[in-house]
């Protein structure tokens, strides 16, 4: 029998009562067509890949990103792109190819610097953090800028260190301290905006988001003064709220220093991947519930991470890793089961693409929409460009929810259609992932559609 069906069957058996439940307390959905609340933005809730190789990792797949429409693309300038293979002699080539693959899609890479050239940092030891002679490391890192804004690459944010409160176990060869981080910060984010003083410079990309780093930074961005243009970190949890409580904290903590006024970047998060829930429904409804925590939330950009999986090399590593990080680094990537990719290790297509698939749909201006239940949410927009109105629902919990849709004051008759995201069918096909119903049309006004939610279903409405 058809694992939805069987679903289906065991829920209209066991909850029939359900469906005899008054108006009252059946949950409620509204959108409203005449409130218009600005642009949603959802462009800035984006992707990012790296740290794994010195290879475009998915430069076959740019058309397939290029539809998810995403504003920025995270991208880990690590020591394997060999940028500095001696004093006075810089390499940027293989790290074009990476760039080149993130701008094809219509991205524009966040770059974050996390590289140590062995001519600047000769002993591999994670907590040697900062360069024997920050001359070199700074007239490095200005022409590293200076190459890519002489080629047009229009970047514009620049990121000082990837996870630095945890060192190799964060996947980059260094530990810092806070006042080290603070003097390496200041030191870097000053050649990089001597190449393209209109770059956005900022940091620090935790992987905690609570270490002592980010208000030692905060502390002297504000008392030196020094640029902070954004704050980053990272969380990988199973719980959307968790998520959001590490934006709740990082916003107090930026109320502590008011003439600082940084972007706030939560540039790594997924699923927690050492133990991610198993239910193929799940990541992409989590995506979903993800993404409108963050935008509750006053989040101005994000970076799901990430794009592929890939097997890592454990010699691109042990060259500027300890042998316990290289051997760490391999072991995580190439005998872990990975639930991160977009695309999996054989490049095939995961349930979460098509969540950002239906979430990118969603431009132009955000409509007023409200729910009555805690685990039902969405996004509704009117898209001036396209002249329609999209709307994308879910249910994030493990029942069966019958709820109703109000669609409040339709400007005229439209032409109504629903795709249901499939997370269990066994082609990828998006006809199948992205399953359509038959269309149909309303009248203008007030309308009342019933909806049924699946376990951590997500559903898609189109008014045109």
């Amino acid at each position: 029998m058809n694992q939805r069906f069987f679903l289906l069957l065991q829920f209209l058996v066991l909850s029939a009562s359900a469906f005899a439940q008054n108006d009252s307390v059946t949950p409620r959905i509204t959108v409203r067509f005449n409130e218009r609340l600005g642009p949603l933005k959802m462009d800035q809730m984006a992707l990012g890949q790296g740290g794994l190789s010195d290879e475009p990792m998915w430069a076959d797949r740019v058309a397939e990103i290029r539809a998810l429409r995403p504003r920025v693309i995270r991208l880990f300038i690590q020591e394997y792109f060999n940028l500095l293979p001696e004093r006075g002699r810089y390499h940027f080539n293989t790290l074009d190819r990476s760039v080149d693959t993130i701008l094809a899609t219509g991205a524009k890479p966040v770059m974050c610097i996390c590289f140590k050239p062995r001519a600047l940092f000769p002993e591999i030891n994670q907590d040697m953090v900062e360069p024997n002679d920050y001359e070199a490391w700074e007239k490095l890192v200005f022409n590293l800028v200076r190459h890519y804004k002489e080629r047009g690459a229009g970047i514009q944010y620049w990121e000082v260190a990837n996870e630095p409160d945890i060192g190799e176990d964060g996947g980059c060869p260094y530990r810092f301290k806070p006042d080290s981080y603070a003097r390496y910060y200041g030191r870097t984010a000053a050649a990089i905006l001597r190449a393209d003083p209109e770059a956005r410079v900022g940091g620090p990309a935790l992987a905690n988001a609570r270490s002592r780093i980010l208000p030692a930074l905060l502390e002297f961005c504000q008392t030196q003064p020094a640029p902070l243009h954004f704050v980053s970190w990272h969380i990988y949890s199973n719980d959307p709220k968790a998520i959001r409580g590490t934006i709740d904290y990082v916003q107090n903590l930026l109320k502590k220093f008011p003439q600082l006024k940084p972007e706030t970047m939560l540039n790594e998060w997924n699923m927690n991947l050492t133990n991610p829930p198993l239910d193929p429904g799940f990541q992409p409804c989590f995506v979903a519930e993800v993404i409108w925590q963050m935008s509750e939330a006053g989040l101005d950009y994000s970076c799901y991470y990430h794009i592929r999986d890939w097997h890592v090399s454990r010699d691109q590593f042990a060259p500027f890793m300890s042998p316990q990080g290289a051997a760490f680094m391999t072991r995580w990537w190439n005998r872990m089961p990975q639930f991160d990719g977009l695309f999996d290790y054989q490049n095939r297509v995961r349930p979460a693409y098509f969540a950002f698939k239906l979430l990118s749909r969603l431009a132009g201006d955000r409509l007023r929409l409200t729910s009555s239940h805690e685990t039902l949410h969405g996004f509704a927009t009117h898209d001036e460009l396209l002249r329609m109105h999209n709307l994308v629902l879910w249910n994030f919990s493990s029942s069966f929810i019958r709820a109703e849709l109000f669609l409040e004051s339709l400007p005229k008759e439209m032409r109504a259609r629903h795709l249901v995201l499939d997370a269990m069918s066994a082609g990828d096909d998006e006809n199948h992932r992205l399953r359509p119903e038959p269309f149909f049309n309303l009248k203008p006004g007030d309308q009342k559609l019933p909806l049924l939610f699946e376990p951590y279903g997500v559903q898609y409405w189109s008014f045109e």
